[in-house]
């Protein structure tokens, strides 16, 4: 298998993709908007998007299953499965806010081998392949060298349905408040993920994502130097619903402040 032959045609595919979503910026009208669960919504550019990014990737690998956000194919590769969010950031797509993303992630068997994120507004594309450094359009990224959390930028995400471990999380953001360089939210976990890559963020944590926000975005900070790992440090975060990810200098530190929140 020639991973970088897959990771730049995927590329091009989420380009594509990305172009599309971002023609239809203000078109978009309420009734086509639908709800799949409190705040959790889903547009016809959403599915749209989806099946131009599906049909285009059983071109490249015929063999291949899916793991898709939005069910367009529910195929299961014996060997190979791709992870697809064709439009991260559904909420600030409908209101015309930044950021919003294309996730596409190929997982060989168990392991993850090519991931892209495109970001529509900045027309930023993160990728990388199994053996290659992490690149943003074209250009060698790392995650940033910075060792403590009180030198940290901490990217998250708000839930917006599960509110079980809601009393650990709001401690944890009142530490981060006042023991960080600051706490952001964008609303797009593929870009959060992107940005920890490329060395804006220093670290990310959310729970109750989904396979699709993170699998690429933990994947290019693989590539770029970085760790990912459950709230108990375990492998157990592409399907685990917990995610901490961090340059590699901060990790241990800062897994250890959000576990100590969020395990109790």
């Amino acid at each position: 298998m020639n991973y970088e032959h897959i990771c730049k045609s995927t590329v091009d595919i989420a380009t594509s993709a990305g172009q599309f979503i971002h023609s239809k910026l203000g078109k978009q009208v309420v009734n086509s908007v639908e709800s799949k669960g409190k705040h959790n919504f889903v547009t016809e550019v959403d599915k749209a998007a989806e099946k131009q990014i599906v049909e285009a990737l059983q071109k490249l690998i015929p063999e291949s299953g899916f793991i898709a956000e939005e069910g367009t194919s529910t195929k299961k590769g014996e060997r190979f499965n791709w992870i697809i969010d064709p439009l991260d950031g559904t909420t600030n797509f409908i209101h015309g806010a930044p950021p919003v993303s294309v996730s596409i992630a190929l997982m060989e068997n168990d392991e993850i081998v090519v991931g892209v994120v495109y970001e529509i507004f900045l027309k930023e594309c993160f990728y990388a392949w199994k053996g290659s450094p992490a690149y943003l359009n074209g250009k060698e990224i790392h995650v940033s060298t910075a060792g403590r959390v009180s030198d940290s930028l901490i990217a998250t995400g708000f839930p917006y349905h599960n509110f079980d471990r809601l009393k650990g999380f709001m401690q944890s953001l009142e530490y981060f408040f006042n023991n960080s360089h600051g706490v952001r939210r964008l609303g797009s976990a593929a870009t959060d993920l992107a940005y920890v890559a490329c060395g804006r963020y220093e670290a990310f944590y959310e729970y109750n994502l989904n396979p699709w926000d993170l699998a690429a975005g933990t994947f290019l900070i693989q590539q770029a130097g970085g760790r990912s790992t459950d709230f108990k440090g375990g492998n157990n975060y592409l399907f685990g619903k917990e995610l901490v990810s961090a340059n590699a200098n901060v990790f241990n530190e800062f897994l250890e402040k959000v576990g100590g929140f969020m395990n109790k």
